[in-house]
Order: structure tokens, then sequence, then C-alpha cells
């Protein structure tokens, strides 16, 4: 069996919802030993949400089952003194923990980073918040959609039409959980030359503004404020989206010999001379007036006819698949992107796998996502708790 690149590292989860339980998915993937710790009273608040009543009911709600594969559930509830005194063992075993609070809560808690280093001076904390653990924000409450509005990420969507338009998915959240899970990683590998831990404050809104690195840099280095174009790419033309006989297309001619081909192929060769498209600034400027000569011919024939041809011809395009689709597509199941896996009580679930590919480490989904307090018994045993005290806990809503 192939060796896990994280195997005996252990992490303790004590976040919620997504952009924590993205980032430690990602460690539990590649082999980590993720203990989620949960409140008693709900668990993780995701394992509520979800479009299926019944499991949000069994407190595996789909929004849960996303992102909590190869993980272990402990419930815990850390106002209670023997809750911290618990959960402090824990951390002398651990090497990372990792939260999303807001940046005050833990220390509130008496189990903030710099109490919990005096346990285990290796300790990796990863603290995840909207804004990050200081500055004149610190302490608001974010969602992914105040981040997204605040980042600007929502002002440089759609165009004149729809603007300010969210991304259709949490992108900050799943950003900042890539982000801190990177972060993790570095950190581990400093460690492993040091030996020393360290805190690592992570910010939703610091996370998501490099991901505009091209725009943003039109405007900080070359004093031009974005423009609106909606599902047009603002480094070349053509290179969007164009209306075939059945549907769309996307094209993306970035390059002039590229330009040429799309000419070609569509059988307007004179375009290629015309003195308002033959060079690359000139045809961005007069996109309109070109968008419309190309979709005259695009209209002829359907968009699986016209990705052929011009994939054939060197100039990248491809349809725009529904997500069921896009999912079920033949390279995608090439790549395992997807795994199923059975759940007790639910059935099988396919989730994402590790989609980084490595030869000597691979990550996989090796386990369902926990039920709540599923580990409960097992992990407190392991540090020393014997059956009466663990029953005990459970009694006084402490597990």
């Amino acid at each position: 069996m192939p060796q896990k690149l994280l195997s005996n590292i252990r992490v303790l989860d004590l976040t919620n919802v997504l952009s924590g339980p993205f980032a430690t998915l990602h460690l539990a993937l590649l082999g980590a030993e993720v203990i989620k710790i949960e409140n008693p009273i709900g668990g993780d608040l995701a394992r509520a949400l979800g479009c299926l009543p019944e499991l949000n009911k069994k407190q595996m709600g789909t929004s849960f089952l996303a992102q909590n594969a190869n993980k272990k559930s402990v419930t815990l509830n850390l106002k209670f003194p023997e809750g911290k005194e618990i959960f402090k063992k824990l951390v002398k075993t651990a090497d990372v923990v990792v939260e999303n609070f807001r940046p005050d809560v833990m220390g509130r808690l008496g189990v903030g980073y710099n109490a919990l280093k005096e346990i285990n001076p290796k300790i990796i904390y990863c603290g995840i918040s909207g804004f990050g653990k200081d500055g004149p924000d610190a302490m608001k409450p974010a969602y992914d959609q105040i981040i997204q509005g605040l980042s600007g990420e929502m002002a440089i969507n759609g165009d004149e039409r729809l603007s300010p338009l969210r991304a259709g998915f949490p992108v900050c959240d799943t950003v900042g959980g890539l982000n801190a899970a990177f972060a993790i990683m570095a950190a581990l590998y400093y460690r492993e030359k040091t030996g020393e831990g360290q805190f690592i404050d992570i910010a939703l809104l610091d996370s998501v503004m490099p991901l505009m690195g091209w725009v943003a840099a039109n405007l900080l280095i070359g004093g031009q404020q974005p423009v609106l174009m909606g599902n047009d790419n603002f480094t070349a033309a053509p290179s969007g989206v164009f209306k075939t006989k059945d549907g769309y297309i996307n094209i993306a001619a970035n390059k002039q010999e590229q330009w040429e081909s799309v000419a070609d192929v569509l059988g307007v060769p004179e375009l290629k001379t015309d003195s308002r498209f033959q060079e690359r600034d000139t045809r961005k400027k007069n996109r309109k007036l070109l968008t419309p000569l190309l979709e005259e011919k695009l209209t002829q024939k359907e968009t699986k006819y016209w990705v052929e041809k011009l994939n054939e011809n060197d100039v990248p395009s491809g349809e725009i698949l529904s997500l069921e689709d896009a999912l079920n597509q033949p390279q995608i199941k090439h790549r395992e992107t997807i795994k199923s896996i059975h759940s007790e009580g639910i059935g099988d679930l396919k989730l994402f796998n590790l989609t980084a590919k490595f030869s000597k480490t691979p990550g996989n989904i090796d386990a369902p996502p926990p039920k709540l307090s599923e580990h409960t018994t097992e992990i407190l045993k392991s540090i020393g708790y014997t059956e009466e005290e663990i029953k005990s806990f459970k009694e006084k809503k402490i597990t």
C-alpha cells in the first residue's frame, strides 16, 4: 500500500461549515489523522445544511458530507473545565490545531495559541477568519458573500446589465481553505527542519484578492480601471463566449496565429487583413464589431462541430457544460476526480477526491464523513480516559 504523505500527523479540527473543513479535508486526504472537535449539540453547523431534509435530520447534510471524508468526530464542550482539560491533553499529542472562529474566541476560552504552545511548543496553530486576527475590521462577522463584496470580486463580475454579481459558489471560503492548507503544509516543512511550531493567521479577504492578480495589476501598476466584460476575456479577442446553432462555445484565441486559424476555420479569411481586426490591440478595441461577424458563421453549425474543428487547428475551444454533464465527463472519470464511498445508513456517496496526483504518496478517500461523536470513545481512550470517565463526560454533556 502506498505511503501517505501526512501519515503520523494529527490535526485537531475545530472548524465549522466550509473554509476550515475544506482546509482540513486536504490534510485528511493526504493521510493526516484529522479529529473534528465538535459541539455535542448539533456539531458542525454544516451537518444541518443541504438539499435533502432527511439527511439534515440525521446530522449528515450534503454540505457536511462534501468536505469531511477521512475525518474522525469527537464531541467536546470547551466551556466546561473538564472539556478544556481533555482538549489540552489532545493538544499534547497533536501536530496541528485549526479553527475558524472570530479571532478572540479561543483566547477567551483559555485555549488560544499562547496557551497551547506552552503545552506543546511544536504545535502549528492555524486560525481562519474573515479579516485576520488584527486590524480595524478583525472582529466583524463575515460570510463568503460579504467577503466577495468587500474584495472587489463582485464588482468585476457580470456586464453593464448585471453587476455586481457574486460567483456561483463560495469562492472566498474555498480559496481561504486552500490557502490555509498550503500554509499548514509549509509550516510542517519548516518544523521538520527546525523543530519549531508557529501561529498561522489566515484571512478570507486576504486569500481571495490575489486571485484577481491580472485585473488588479492593471489598476495598481497601469492605472486602468476594470471594465465589465461579462463572458469576454479582456486579454484577447476573439476570446470568450460565442453563439452557435445549438447553444454556446468558449473560444480562446489568445495568440495571433490562433486568431488567424479562427478566421480560416470559419471561412472568413478576409478578416485577417481587415484593418479593424488585423492586430491584437486593435482587435480588442473592436471586439463588438468582430463578434457578430464570427457568430454569423458559428450559428450555422452545432457547438460540437466547431469545438472539434477549432481544436484540430490548435485553437483552444470547448463546450459550456451543465454541472451534471461536467461532473460526468470522461476526463473527470479518467482522473478519478470523484470517488464513490459507502456510508452506513446513507448509501454510496460521490465525493471529490484529492486532485493533486502524487506518484509516490497518493491521496485518497478511505473513509466516509463521520457521524457526530462517532470516534469520541476511541480518541479519549487513546489519551488515557477510562470507560467510566467517558460515560460520565457524556452524562454531564461535556462530550
